[in-house]
């Protein structure tokens, strides 16, 4: 995902040459989005989020602590991820076998409290979807947060809005309904407009 994004993680150039290098194996340099700069890409919500940058919207929207944010583990601590849940000998078996790896994630991203899209990506939307259909057939609070990716990169580019005017431009916002557009991929809407009136 990282690699295909084509955006900037702030890992320097040893990063930035080690996901050009897994592109070009990998896709053998057919990405779109390597035409683009690393601000482009951010204005136009094609990067997917940092866990720091997770971390400070997340605090924004009043989830976590109010001190400075220097990583997302240090303002949730009881994250949990693969390395938490599996035993060594767990992950040594599904180790570099990407469907098994995407599937572990899957699994874990669909029986969570809570789930934040941080990627502009298929599964991301179909995530998102199905956890918003079976949370609404099953009558669970499933805590879904899709953020603008778009808007998001704008503010996290803009280096001289404080953390004051970041966290009070999210206090009050709500999430939108938004209905299926034609056109549009059945992993980003796989249900119909009238879901809910059948």
């Amino acid at each position: 995902m990282a690699a295909h994004s084509a955006c900037d993680f702030g890992g320097g150039k040893v990063e930035k040459l080690a996901l050009a290098k897994y592109r070009q194996v990998i896709w053998q340099g057919r990405v779109l989005n390597s035409r683009f700069t690393d601000e482009e890409l951010r204005s136009q919500g094609r990067c997917p989020l940092t866990p720091e940058e997770i971390g400070l919207l997340l605090a924004a929207l009043g989830c976590g602590g109010e001190a400075g944010i220097s990583t997302l583990r240090s303002l949730f601590p009881l994250m949990e991820d693969k390395k938490s849940l599996a035993s060594s000998d767990e992950r040594a078996q599904i180790k570099g076998k990407a469907s098994l790896l995407a599937a572990v994630d899957y699994y874990v991203s669909m029986h969570s409290d809570i789930f934040i899209s941080a990627s502009p990506g298929n599964m991301h939307n179909a995530e998102v979807k199905i956890r918003q259909m079976v949370g609404h057939r099953t009558y669970e609070n499933m805590k879904t947060i899709r953020p603008n990716m778009a808007l998001l990169g704008q503010l996290f580019l803009n280096q001289s809005l404080t953390w004051v005017e970041f966290h009070e431009g999210h206090k009050s916002w709500q999430g939108l309904l938004r209905l299926q557009r034609s056109q549009q991929s059945i992993y980003t809407c796989p249900a119909p407009d009238c879901m809910c009136s059948a």
